[in-house]
């Protein structure tokens, strides 16, 4: 008797929302998706306030948010959506230009879980979807972390938070490596951990730090003064 094996369930696609001002960037953008098996644009806004309302009634996974928009711009939808416990499970990728870094520092402190150039090419655009939505990395982690530098560097003060008492030695030390830009291949790598505790440390970091993502652990790294730009040489 032949036994028939079930088909293999198909992963869920992967949801999009574009928000961009400018109709032929979202036709540009979505031609891109479109060729892909497991991602999809589900909606496409063209403000701020309509990336909120379109947020709230899609339920995408990744918002594609550009910053200059009417009405309200990507920032401070960014701050709407990401304050907005019913909205924990979707991720903000800021879409930008080199020229408002200021913008781009402001919303990866709002929340967002990290950012792309305009110009990005087709497979890094389709990569960082794909991280983003796992939620295992930053998005364009090179870029993002020079960034980070450059404007964590202005802070002269350090911000410590009492609220980083709750982390263990160890946990500082991964904290500061995933500050400096370091997979958790990479950070384990570095203490002589297995990959799978690496992730174990930064999933309970996180989680310790009440924080939506690595890019929000980054930040705190910078702005607590843990490690300082170039740090890890």
């Amino acid at each position: 008797m032949t036994t028939t094996m079930p088909p293999t369930p198909t992963p869920p696609r992967i949801r999009v929302l574009l928000a961009d001002d400018q109709k032929l960037v979202r036709a540009g953008f979505r031609s891109i998706i479109d060729d892909e098996d497991d991602i999809e644009v589900v909606g496409e806004a063209s403000t701020g306030t309509e990336a909120v309302h379109l947020t709230h009634a899609l339920r995408p996974d990744v918002v594609l948010m550009d910053i200059r928009m009417p009405e309200e711009d990507g920032l401070a939808a960014t701050r709407r959506i990401v304050s907005d416990d019913a909205l924990s499970e979707v991720r903000v990728v800021i879409l930008t230009t080199f020229d408002v870094d200021d913008y781009v520092y402001g919303a990866l402190r709002a929340g967002a879980s990290g950012f792309l150039v305009k110009d990005t090419e087709p497979m890094e655009l389709l990569h960082g979807i794909r991280v983003c939505a796992r939620g295992d990395a930053l998005i364009a982690p090179t870029v993002t972390r020079r960034l980070i530098a450059e404007f964590a560097g202005r802070v002269v003060q350090p911000d410590v938070s009492p609220r980083l008492n709750v982390l263990t030695e160890r946990e500082f030390e991964v904290i500061r490596l995933v500050g400096a830009g370091l997979t958790n291949d990479e950070i384990a790598a570095r203490l002589v951990l297995s990959p799978y505790t690496a992730k174990t440390h930064v999933s309970r970091i996180m989680s310790k730090l009440n924080v939506r993502d690595r890019t929000q652990l980054v930040i705190i790294a910078y702005e607590s003064g843990m490690i300082k730009p170039g740090w890890l040489g």
